[in-house]
């Protein structure tokens, strides 16, 4: 793997599990398995962030998680006797305290006042999240929400309707964007003529995305001519990603002969005007912005609204899932402390995953919340809406 972890077969797939620096999990799919492979999500497990888990006793690691648990359920700071009670075995407070003395010398917990309990601190929410099982969706589900998008007439429908599922389902902030690339598949032209000298070009891809542009020309380009171009490259290369039809238009050129002069002039001519280029936006929805609003971030009331603002700006969320979901397609990636995307994130963690669409093209789905969220939750909805997303067909 080139990182610590292990290997486990999960229906016939190999399901790699492992952990990265800077309080990242990650879980690797076998990408070309990925949208066929019915994930038994409940024998998936998370691996540890940054070593916390060989470092920590079991009995450390089990009050641990009972800790954040509780925390995550209520936001109060946790006492022994609370803990006592609430364990299914039987361990007296003193055991308990000797135990979270530990965990506190270590850093795992804080005691916001003297008289108070303890709270879980982010190194305890690392080594919680490197302990979890995503949990078990109804496949059902995943078969409905697959023939939903599979509905939706454009990529970009489909990644808005990611967003607004992903906040639907964990209550969270959904973000979904759509990466632009070079593996958008043609599927035809068409070429119009218009007055003055000028051409519309149109270019609707396999993904049923259309890109028009009007371009003007140095000479008039009689409409037959249009028609001979038009033919000739949705005969050639309809079905070709669109990085190697520019690069083979360009070897043939060079060299066909199949074309009579006048019409490969012209053909080189509306190359040269970007016949078959498309502009590289990214689609990039969020939704659920609100539901920060009601949690205690601990931010006063000028930093929420620098954070709501931040959320709103296309550019701050690309950066955002471009920095902490940089592993390949497939790996289920959790970052908790968000602070060095933006100061007033520093009590948020990132649950999202890069998936491959069948238009060839990748994309980003993640879900934005508190660090005291219900990761088991969250995980299992990112990786429901991202096979959903994967094995939609246009």
């Amino acid at each position: 793997m080139g990182r610590n972890g292990h290997s486990s077969k999960i229906g016939g797939s190999c399901v790699e599990i492992g952990w990265a620096a800077a309080g990242i999990v990650y879980l690797y799919l076998d990408p070309f398995a990925f949208n066929s492979l019915q994930l038994a999500i409940g024998e998936v497990r998370v691996a540890h962030a940054m070593g916390t888990q060989t470092a920590l006793k079991l009995r450390h690691r089990e009050i641990l998680s009972s800790i954040v648990r509780t925390f995550i359920e209520t936001g109060e700071p946790i006492g022994s006797r609370t803990l006592s009670r609430l364990r299914s075995q039987a361990l007296s407070p003193a055991s308990i305290r000797n135990v979270m003395a530990d965990l506190a010398d270590a850093g795992y917990l804080a005691q916001p006042h003297t008289s108070a309990g303890r709270v879980p601190t982010e190194k305890a929410f690392r080594a919680y999240v490197s302990l979890l099982t995503a949990a078990r969706v109804a496949g059902g589900e995943s078969d409905r929400l697959r023939t939903e998008f599979s509905g939706l007439p454009t990529l970009g429908a489909r990644v808005e309707r990611s967003s607004h599922v992903l906040m639907e389902m964990t209550r969270n902030v959904g973000i979904a964007a759509a990466i632009p690339s070079l593996t958008q598949e043609l599927d035809q032209i068409e070429l119009i003529p218009l007055s003055d000298n000028r051409v519309l070009m149109v270019l609707v891809t396999r993904d049923r995305e259309v890109h028009n542009r009007v371009v003007a020309v140095d000479e008039p380009v009689p409409a037959e001519d249009l028609i001979s171009i038009r033919n000739y490259v949705n005969r050639n290369f309809s079905g070709w990603r669109l990085g190697d039809a520019r690069r083979e238009l360009v070897r043939r050129m060079l060299e066909e002969r199949a074309l009579y002069d006048a019409v490969l002039r012209k053909l080189q001519m509306l190359y040269q005007k970007g016949l078959l280029d498309v502009e590289v936006t990214t689609e990039v929805h969020m939704e659920g912005a609100s539901n920060l609003v009601g949690l205690d971030l601990r931010l006063t009331r000028e930093k929420l609204r620098d954070l709501l603002h931040a959320l709103e700006e296309k550019q701050r969320l690309i950066e955002l899932l471009d920095r902490f979901l940089e592993e390949p397609a497939g790996e289920l990636q959790v970052r908790v402390g968000l602070e060095e995307a933006h100061p007033a994130m520093k009590d948020l963690a990132l649950i999202g995953m890069t998936v491959q669409m069948a238009s060839g093209q990748p994309a980003k789905v993640a879900v934005l919340g508190p660090m005291r969220m219900h990761y088991e939750r969250v995980m299992a909805a990112v990786l429901q809406t991202s096979r959903a997303l994967a094995g939609a067909q246009f």
